[in-house]
């Protein structure tokens, strides 16, 4: 019998975290994405702390027209020049268990559009 789609993506999930650690000088970029909404964070798993977070439910994003993708890719610029002021240049790229297509694909495009290396 075949894995539900959920258990399906957590056992994607944690293969990806096996490699993929973030460190305080290359931190860990998650992506996480809901129905309505995707978010990313900026993670020192060594510390276990979230030092910057941005997501389509902020205040200046919330308000934006377009379809998903379109938010996804404004959210990955919004995260990139946040890491800019705090002074990442680099970090290490964690879909969550998602394919990287469509919304996860196109926050990355602009994360790397904004100068985000990874």
């Amino acid at each position: 019998m075949g894995l539900s789609k959920t258990q399906r993506k957590l056992r994607i999930r944690r293969r990806i975290r096996k490699v993929s650690f973030g460190t305080a000088a290359r931190p860990r970029l998650s992506v996480f994405r809901s129905n309505t909404g995707i978010y990313a964070q900026i993670i020192d798993d060594n510390k276990g702390t979230t030092l910057l977070a941005a997501s389509s439910r902020d205040k200046d994003l919330a308000s934006t027209k377009g379809n998903k993708s379109e938010v996804a890719n404004l959210v990955g610029k919004t995260i990139a020049e946040k890491c800019k002021k705090a002074g990442i240049g680099q970090v290490a790229f964690d879909r969550g268990g998602n394919l990287y297509h469509g919304r996860v694909k196109s926050l990355a495009e602009g994360a790397r559009e904004a100068g985000l290396k990874f």
